[in-house]
């Protein structure tokens, strides 16, 4: 079946998403800015194995946490991993396990033997030169990890040392000052990143309501159908929607269109009825044929085009036929309708009258429906003028099943009325067999309008119509 569509009104999903890849929480702050740098975008998302969204982090929170330059212990406290100041630094780890992580200490510079001494604390991250008496007072005070810059050799006596001390030994080509400016952006992303009340959107959220969000930084998370991140938007690509197509069928008037029409592109338009109060933002295809069902233009557009019609679709064109014609009893039919329904009937293999019969049996058939499901399922709002109504119909092949629907309808009439917020609703219940229409109404004025457009007398909220078929023409 069809997937149903009750509005077309652009969604998220209508909107050029770009895929940015999501990142791991565990990536440094410095991978994620030379990340941004290189694909030209502001923000990340981080995500886990199963793409679930677990925060995002901006090209301005990394830049304040650059800024806070006398958090000496910024590794300590996001736990950061030896692999992240490996990679920061561009080193090589000649002592200790590059998958553990830093839980105390703090970064210090180690200029001097005079210098450290006492202001070195166990657990620290010290900084030190080739200078041999430096990483040996570093590894003594008990420094969780020396870092030797400018590329230096570390002599065997400094490893055994450190060995012995449980000292980590990292060596990096960058000299101290730049090693001292890198080193804190090894931190996680995690530690820096927001991942409470995060503005995230689904592909199927309305970008109007995406265009009301207030929020501060640029791009927002999106997640698919499943809740998964699938990329990010921009405020500019808010401005770039593409809308959606539609081609509208058995009817040209907005007030029987989905909902959103007016944000939507139309392509053509395939209708039997009356021309509405329609404009298009351009010229369309517009095919309008006074027959009594779409179905018979649109098999007589599969001819046109050299498509054959499958059997199951032709017995869907052919139900739709028999339905809008009553079996063409109605004034609507013409020959047109017969000679294509007898067509569609020889591919889909069903004699008409066998097949009719059925179908409308079917139809009336009650079991487990409710009024509601009854009273909408063919269900249209008019205009005339001011006057604005609805009408539902329903066709029944005998006389036990038309009492039925409406003993289940008359009493719904009322909750009907309010749910289709019009001033007046009718249904026909329509014998086709008899040619006759019990009209039920409710709503204001409507049994003084039935009595005069009619002639007929009303009692108890109906109306019976002889000869009155169509809602249509009649």
């Amino acid at each position: 079946p069809p997937r149903l569509c009750t509005d077309v009104s652009p969604q998220v999903k209508d909107i050029d998403i770009r895929e940015q890849p999501g990142i791991d929480k565990e990536m440094s702050i410095r991978a994620a800015w030379s990340m941004m740098r290189d694909t030209e975008i502001d923000t990340l998302c981080a995500i886990d194995e199963d793409k679930e969204l677990l925060g995002l982090i901006t090209v301005k929170d990394i830049a304040n946490a650059n800024m806070d330059l006398f958090d000496t212990e910024v590794l300590a406290k996001s736990q950061t991993s030896y692999k992240n100041v490996l990679s920061t630094l561009e080193g090589e780890m000649l002592l200790g396990d590059p998958d553990a992580c830093i839980t105390s200490g703090r970064i210090f510079i180690g200029t001097s033997p005079e210098i450290m001494d006492g202001a070195v604390n166990p657990g620290d991250i010290v900084l030190v030169s080739n200078r041999y008496e430096v990483q040996m007072c570093a590894v003594d005070c008990g420094a969780g990890a020396i870092v030797v810059c400018c590329g230096s050799a570390v002599p065997r006596t400094i490893l055994a040392r450190a060995q012995e001390k449980g000292c980590i030994v990292i060596t990096t080509p960058f000299d101290t000052y730049a090693a001292a400016r890198l080193i804190s952006t090894a931190a996680p992303v995690r530690h820096f990143m927001r991942s409470k009340n995060l503005l995230e959107f689904s592909v199927n959220t309305a970008v109007e309501d995406a265009r009301k969000a207030k929020v501060r930084h640029r791009y927002f998370p999106i997640l698919d159908a499943n809740g998964k991140y699938c990329g990010v938007i921009s405020r500019r690509n808010l401005l770039n929607v593409h809308r959606k197509q539609v081609i509208m069928v058995d009817h040209n008037e907005r007030g029987q269109a989905v909902d959103g029409l007016e944000q939507a592109e139309i392509l053509e338009i395939i209708d039997h009825h009356r021309l509405g109060a329609l404009e298009t933002a351009g010229p369309v295809y517009f095919r309008n044929e006074p027959v009594g069902c779409t179905a018979t233009i649109i098999s007589r557009m599969y001819e046109e085009h050299g498509v054959e019609i499958p059997p199951q679709i032709a017995g869907l064109l052919l139900s739709a036929i028999l339905s809008d014609t009553l079996m063409f009893r109605s004034p609507t039919s013409t020959p047109l309708d017969q000679h294509i329904a007898e067509k569609l009937a020889r591919i889909a293999g069903e004699e008409i009258p066998t097949y009719a019969e059925q179908m409308f049996e079917a139809g009336a058939d009650l079991t487990g429906r409710t009024a509601d499901d009854v009273f909408f399922s063919d269900f249209k709002v008019f205009s005339r003028g001011d006057a604005k109504f609805g009408v539902g119909q329903a066709i029944y092949m005998t006389s036990n099943s038309r009492s039925a629907a409406e003993a289940l309808i008359t009493p719904f009439l009322p909750e009907a009325l309010a749910q289709a917020g019009v001033p007046m609703v009718f249904f026909m219940c329509t014998d086709m067999r008899a040619q006759a229409t019990d009209l039920l109404f409710c709503g204001q004025q409507a049994e003084e309008i039935v009595r005069s457009a009619f002639h007929v007398e009303t009692k108890d909220g109906k109306a019976v119509l002889p000869g009155v078929v169509s809602r249509k023409k009649q």
